[in-house]
Parts: structure tokens; sequence; C-alpha cells
């Protein structure tokens, strides 16, 4: 639908005109707490809907068909089932669905806070932007959601006596998009997922063996535990320390009830020759409190330390400077200061991912200006920027005698893109599918990155929406297409964990810190995975389950794509731990433009630099090269590509051919080249030309 996507871009203004009133609500049955029985089967012989504890569907329309590409459903590529539009999503129940009752089909169905543009069209009028203050004054025969996380669903409604239905659910959908509320920061008002005891979705029933026998080929030492670490208690932390060999490292307690930044995780890695007395001192001198701690060690290698800008009004006194520079230097050897001024800002990468957006709509741009306009984006750009901080600073850690400071005026953003992308390139365990969870789960979640206000999840305007989780998901993708043996996830896993930050069905995005999430009224019952296995952490956020959960929106079929059984092997053990001599003065440099330059502390500003403190970048890496696991990607122009399976989703044509997602795009795959080369054959063989660069066949 080119015409539709072209208009929806400019928008259409509506009319303050009511729209008629819906049917009345239907709620999905079953008592608080509990997962509802399947609804009923309607008269049009729909399938059970699994409907969420508070949800309310407020329109259908049998005989609705979902519009694909060709590779499944009739000859047309559609698809017949029921089209759906509740308070929390709009759904669609394809006839023919399979038995298993996974409670959310995210292939069919779109969370409402995700709906960009609701777009009506018919064969004889134009197509029209759906507000909830619009008008709708003819009979749809077609409906175009576009989402905002590059998804294109296509409704049609062919059969006769769809008119009115076709007319009531569009203008519920309209009504619902508006009226739809995220109410994450407050923790409050959200009915969540709750599931009965010991209930669980019906293929999951069989299939306990054969979870823990695939998490045993991770080969980490948490096998056996059905959950990632939450980081919520101290448990997690210590086991992660220990597993790190982090020496001279300890887990501190001393924002266990946020009184300290509230915005911090309760728990944080401190020197172990700090005291908690002394680590109190030093919270003031920061921004936003959130002082400088440990976030990855290297085996035989240098500290990651990530922590805010430090605080313009700070003056500290002699204790207090004694203090921070326990916290900051520690005896550790030279300490880089590697800042966010060469990274995006915010207001770039929001800029860069609308006008990425606005291209991958159907007719946005001549084909032959496409790429022109990419590059114009600048999204790329970005990836490459985040790349090659990312390798700089893990090669400076590829050393003992350096530890890098990650420094970002709030510690919330730029800084959760770094301290994550460096240890996937030199930590084999965070490649591994557990291991990557446990990375996104410490350094982005239990870290306070606001993904409410990042993701515009709260509708208060755009001034705090910059999608940086999309912009790293994008950088990780980059380095599975360049390492694909390297990764134990595929780009599948990638792309549920892309879809999932818009969805309303997990705790992880729904709340900007630890402390919110606390602070969420629990449910009587909490999530429990298939199994019988709580998460550990204790009980999920108001009830709903983390976005790890992944059995309960994601068939067994769709979640062993998840994983590549021939990447993420085990890590390859370091070199042991060396405790660098002391030294009285110890130099502190800032990484700018991949070279070093002396950069004294503020309160050390009236000194001069301290003798032998010009150290050149290649001064600080070992002499015999990059050390095995290291992985250094390329961030070249032509190496970084588009995520053409992400963000071209709404394209059709574009996807055919490309990672086939089922058995049915597999053998439309298969039919594809057999006719070509049935093509070529008929064709004969070409003539042989005398100046050919290729040898003649055999």
């Amino acid at each position: 639908m080119p015409g539709a996507g072209s208009r929806a871009g400019g928008g259409i203004p509506g009319r303050a005109v009511a729209l008629g009133a819906p049917a009345p609500l239907r709620s999905a049955p079953g008592p608080p707490g509990q997962s509802p029985p399947a609804m009923s089967a309607a008269p049009g012989g729909r399938p059970a809907f699994p409907g969420l504890p508070g949800e309310l569907v407020l329109e259908e329309a049998p005989g609705a068909r979902r519009c694909g590409d060709g590779g499944d459903g009739d000859g047309d590529g559609s698809v017949p089932g029921t089209l759906l539009c509740t308070n929390r999503r709009v759904a669609f129940l394809p006839a023919q669905a399979p038995g298993s009752r996974v409670s959310l089909r995210s292939e069919d169905d779109v969370a409402l806070p995700c709906i960009r543009t609701l777009v009506a069209a018919s064969s004889w009028a134009k197509p029209k932007v759906l507000t909830a203050a619009s008008t709708l004054k003819f009979i749809p025969e077609e409906l175009a959601v576009f989402c905002r996380d590059f998804r294109l669903l296509r409704f049609q409604f062919h059969a006769d006596g769809l008119a009115p239905q076709a007319f009531r659910v569009a203008n519920a959908i309209a009504q619902a998009r508006e009226a739809a509320a995220w109410l994450g920061d407050t923790g409050e008002g959200h009915g969540g997922w709750s599931g009965a005891p010991g209930t669980r979705p019906e293929d999951e029933e069989e299939e306990d063996g054969d979870e823990e026998d695939g998490d045993e080929e991770d080969g980490d030492e948490d096998e056996g535990s059905a959950a990632t670490p939450l980081f919520e208690n101290l448990r997690d932390w210590e086991k992660e320390l220990r597993r790190l060999g982090a020496e001279g490292w300890r887990v501190s307690a001393v924002n266990e009830r946020f009184d300290m930044a509230p915005s911090l995780p309760r728990y944080l890695w401190v020197p172990s020759g700090l005291l908690d007395h002394d680590l109190k001192r030093t919270f003031a001198h920061f921004q936003e409190r959130r002082v400088p701690r440990l976030c990855w060690h290297r085996p035989g290698g240098g500290h990651l330390l990530r922590g805010a800008a430090f605080h313009p009004a700070s003056e500290p006194g002699a204790e207090d400077v004694r203090c921070l520079e326990a916290l900051l230097l520690g005896g550790r050897g030279p300490c880089v200061v590697a800042d966010a001024t060469e990274l995006p800002s915010l207001a770039d990468i929001q800029l860069a991912h609308l006008k990425l957006r606005a291209l991958c709509l159907p007719g946005a741009v001549a084909d032959d200006k496409w790429l022109s306009a990419l590059e114009g984006t600048r999204w790329l750009e970005h990836v490459r920027t985040c790349l090659r901080r990312a390798v700089e600073v893990a090669t400076l850690l590829a050393d003992t005698r350096c530890s890098v400071l990650l420094q970002e005026p709030s510690d919330r953003d730029l800084n959760c893109v770094l301290a994550a992308l460096v240890p996937l390139l030199g930590d084999p365990r965070c490649r591994t599918l557990r291991g990557f969870q446990s990375l996104v789960q410490r350094e982005w979640v239990a870290a306070g990155h606001p993904f409410p206000h990042r993701m515009g999840l709260l509708r208060r305007g755009p001034r705090d929406e910059a999608p940086v989780f999309l912009l790293f998901l994008d950088c990780v993708w980059q380095l599975v297409r360049q390492f694909p043996a390297a990764f134990g996830f595929t780009e599948a896993f990638l792309l549920a964990l892309h879809d999932s930050s818009f969805a309303p069905y997990s705790s992880t995005f729904l709340f900007s810190c630890q402390r919110q999430r606390g602070r969420a009224r629990p449910l009587s019952q909490a999530h429990t995975p298939a199994g019988g296995r709580r998460p550990r952490g204790g009980s999920a956020a108001g009830g709903l389950p983390p976005v790890w959960a992944w059995e309960l929106r994601y068939s067994r079929e769709q979640r062993a794509r998840f994983r590549n059984p021939a990447g993420g092997g085990a890590p390859a053990p370091g070199p042991p731990d060396t405790a660098d001599p002391p030294s009285p003065d110890t130099p502190v440099l800032v990484l700018s433009r991949g070279s070093l330059s002396p950069q004294p502390l503020p309160w050390r500003s009236g000194r001069p630099p301290p003798r032998g403190a010009r150290v050149a970048a290649g001064g600080l890496r070992g002499a015999a090269g990059a050390p095995p696991g290291l992985l250094v990607p390329c961030a070249a122009g032509p190496a970084v590509r588009l995520w053409r399976r992400c963000y071209l989703r709404g394209l059709p044509d574009a996807q055919r051919g490309r990672l086939a997602p089922s058995p049915a795009a597999l053998a439309e795959e298969l039919t594809l080249l057999q006719d070509r080369l049935r093509t070529w054959g008929a064709a004969g063989p070409p003539a042989e030309a005398t100046d050919s660069p290729l040898p003649p066949p055999r």
C-alpha cells in the first residue's frame, strides 16, 4: 500500500468530532491475579483468544485477512482470521492457528503505544490517517498499521458483511491508541501479567528437560537455572564479581535503601580498601550522585569503570579528596577518562532514528537516491562512532597497567552503550545467550537507563525521547554479522529484544531504575517460568515478568532460532591478575580521538602533570598484539551495514528470500531457486567470449 504509506508520513489533521461509540467492552474472564481462561470462540469460528488479566476486547472483525508477502496463507499471501482491538493491543488470530497456548502471539499483535500511524483506505476514497478526533466517512477496505518498531501490518476486509465490523474496529483502534497510558514511572495503574500457580503454556509442559539440556550447552556456571540474574540481590552481584575474578574489589550495600543515589542499583562494586563510611563522602561530588564503580574486569587486564561527570559546584575537602582518589585511582596504574564528548548526543540519535524510520516507509524516496538518503540519516555514522569508541576502550583494557573510566554527564545513556559493548568485545561469556541477557540486565536495567523516557513510552512529549537502546542493539547486530561464530545468539534474538522494548508485557522496559521497580505495587502472584522456577532477585515488579521470560511470548520453535549452536564457545582463560605496585603520582589521562593526553582531576587542576604522564596510546598496550578472545570489528563505512531484517520489515519485497523465518518461507525460497535454475537451463549455456576473465567450464 505505497499510497497510504506516503500519505501517512505527512499526517492529515483531524477534526474534533467524536467517534461513534463502539460495542460494549468485553473483559477477559477470570478472577484477579490469575490467568483468565480462554475466551469462547466467536460465531465466526475464530480460535480462542488468550486475554491478559484486565484486558478488555473493544471490537473484533471476524473474516479479516492479514496481508503477507506470499510466504503463507492463500495464493495472494493473505491469511484469514479475526482482527481484535483491546485496551492493550491490536491482535490478529489466524483461522488456522496452532494448538499451542502461547499467551502473547508476538508475530500477529502490536501494543497500542507501539502504533505510530493508523491509515484506513478504500478503492473509492483517499487514504485517511485515523486519530481519536477524526471522522471516518467511508467503509475501509484495508487498514494499515505503521508501527514504531518498523513493522507494517496490513489487514483487508474482503468478505461480504464485513462493512460494519471494519468501520467499528478501525474507530476502536484509533480511540484505544490515544487512550493507552504508560504508567511505568509511577508503578501503578497497569494490570500486570500474573499467572496462576503452576500454570504455563501447553507447549511448555513437556519440555522441561529440553530447557535444562539447552541451558547446559552454554557452558557457564549458571546452567541449570532457568532465570537470568536480575541483579536485585546481593547474591547475584557477588557471584558475577567472582566470575570476573576482579581482585581488590568488593560488593557494597551502601545504596541498599536508595538513599545515597536513587537511580543507582542497590549494590555497587567498589575498591576493597574503601570503607562505606568513606564511600559516602564521594556521592555529592558527581552529578545525580552517580559515583564511579566497577562494571567489568578483563582477566589479566584492566578495569572498566563508569560514572557521572564531576559536579560543577564540587569543592572537596582534604578528606574527600583522599576518598575520591581511592575510588578513582586506588594504585591501579594509569586512569584513562573516556568521556562522551565524541559520541552522538541524545538529540542526534533521536533525529537520526526519525529520519531512518521515515526512509524505510514504502515509496519514501526513489531507488536511485535511497543509499544517499540512508547516509543522510547519519544513523550508520552513529553506529560506527560507538563501535570505534568501544574498540579503543577494549584495546586499552587489554593491558594490566590501565583502568578506564567511562564518564557521561548523567551516566545513564551512552555509558550504557559502551559499558555493554566493551565486555562483548573482550569477554566470550558475554557472547552467550545467557551471558548477554545478564549483561543487559546489569548495565542497562539495573544501572538505571530511563527506558520509558528514551523509548517515548510515557507520552509526555518527545523532549526526552532518544532510542539509545536500539542504537546499542544495532551495534550488537553489526558484531554478530561480522563474527557469527563468536556469538551464541542470533539475529532473531536481537530482533525479538528490539520489538519487546515497545511492548508493555514485561517489567524490564516500564521503569527507569531499580527503585521504581521496587516501589511498583506487587500483585498476588508473581511470574513463574516454565517448570515452576521463579526468577532470582525477588518477585517481578508489579507482577510483570522480565523480558527474558521468552516462553510467555514465543513458541518453542521461535525460541530455538534464538540460539546459535555453532557460536559462543567457552571463554578462554586469561592470565592471572597481578597487582600493580602503588604509585604516589598515578597519571590521569583522557582518551580523545584515539590518543591519550594528561588530564588532571578537578581538584588537581593547579598542579603540573606528573613526570612521565604523557603516555602514547600504544604505550598502554602489550607488545604481543591483541590478546586471544578480543574481537576487533571493522567500523569503516562499507563494513557497517543497514539492519535490513529489522528496518525494512515494512517493505515485503526487500525481505523475500532473507532469513526465512518459517518452514513455509524456506519452501518459498527453495521454489524461487528452482525456478531460477529452470530459467537458466532453458536459456542454454551462455555464448563464450574470448575476453572473458573466467576460465572455461570443465
